[in-house]
């Protein structure tokens, strides 16, 4: 299957799409959640997933006290329920089902 690869606008600091994307798989909603989703919209918005330790910079640039072990419980809770998968190459991507959520959740929020 081919998904493109859609832009995500959203105003500046809205959580609406990870909001959304959280509750269709039945997670709870945390600020370290809604940083790890919105660095991996912004990698899969330019083409590519992030390891560990790419999420945990993207996400520490906005707030340093943000341990690595936490970004990398996170991601291990997001592949367990099925948002995120990890592949071959150690980067996370959203799956197929997570990113139509995404993208429907973009289109109610516009």
């Amino acid at each position: 299957m081919s998904y493109s690869l859609q832009t995500l606008e959203t105003p500046r600091g809205s959580n609406d799409p990870a909001r959304e994307l959280l509750r269709r798989f039945g997670l709870r909603s945390s600020l370290i959640r809604f940083k790890v989703i919105n660095a991996l919209i912004a990698a899969q918005r330019d083409g590519h997933g992030l390891g560990a330790r790419g999420v945990h910079s993207a996400v520490t640039v906005q707030s340093a006290e943000l341990l690595f072990i936490s970004v990398r419980e996170v991601l291990k809770r997001l592949c367990e329920d099925g948002v995120l998968c990890l592949q071959v190459d150690k980067r996370y991507r959203f799956t197929p089902l997570a990113w139509d959520v995404l993208l429907g959740a973009e289109m109610e929020v516009v």
